[in-house]
């Protein structure tokens, strides 16, 4: 079964291709996106937007440490 379905990998083609050009933006700054892994994961995050099949984001997990003052 694919992790990925058809048009993620479109979205992630369409951002590396941006990327590779120089015209891939950040989101909120707007600044160019220089980073193989950044084009993937912006790729991603539009295709998920759009509902395409793209597993979900890992959860963060938070150490349970409590620091000595």
């Amino acid at each position: 079964m694919a992790k990925y379905g058809k048009a993620a990998q479109k979205s992630v083609k369409r951002a590396m291709k941006k990327r590779k050009a120089g015209t891939l933006k950040s989101g909120r700054s707007g600044k160019k996106v220089k980073s193989r892994k950044q084009a993937i994961a912006i790729g991603l995050s539009e295709a998920r937007k759009k509902g395409a099949k793209v597993p979900r984001k890992p959860k963060k997990q938070f150490p349970c440490v409590t620091r000595a003052l």
